[in-house]
């Protein structure tokens, strides 16, 4: 799916439900896992290499994440795709979530191919993913949902792939 810029955050406000903070009301974990296999599978061929999954994180918002090698990329850096319950929103970063302010840093520090990046998220597209940028998702959170008090700073990345 693809969303431009300007519609991310009313996405992002639209998904925000607060009587629902770790899934959706009708979140289907099936159907979740199913495309989240056809992720692995898909960035496993298209890096040609083996990509270590975690999947349906217990008390989280994030479904899972996904690790292309860094011996696969042409930087030598790992991608972290990380994909939430909500929406099937997904984000995708150099080394971890967090290791650069996003991925225009890590390109520009040359940790980040643009061809590896194109790869990537040509792969979410196509199986229905909505690419949300680190810099969106870092912005302060000021939805609906009451996140746990231990957030002192609450973030977007904080509601749609933050524990609870």
């Amino acid at each position: 799916m693809t969303e431009s810029e300007a519609d991310l955050p009313a996405l992002l406000r639209e998904l925000d439900d607060p009587e629902w903070l770790e899934w959706p009301q009708r979140y289907d974990r099936r159907g979740t896992a199913v495309r989240f296999g056809a992720l692995v599978a898909r960035l496993e061929g298209d890096f040609a290499a083996p990509c270590p999954a975690e999947q349906d994180a217990q008390d989280s918002s994030e479904y899972g994440r996904v690790v292309v090698p860094g011996d696969a990329t042409v930087c030598g850096t790992r991608i972290v795709v990380c994909v939430s319950k909500f929406g099937s929103l997904a984000l995708v970063c150099a080394d971890n979530p967090g290791a650069f302010s996003g991925t225009e840093e890590a390109r520009a520090e040359g940790e980040l191919d643009d061809a590896d990046l194109a790869r990537v998220n040509r792969a979410l597209v196509e199986l229905g993913y909505v690419v949300v940028a680190e810099e969106l998702l870092e912005s302060d959170y000021d939805g609906p949902s009451r996140l746990p008090s231990y957030i002192q700073r609450p973030t977007w990345s904080d509601r749609f792939f933050g524990y609870f």
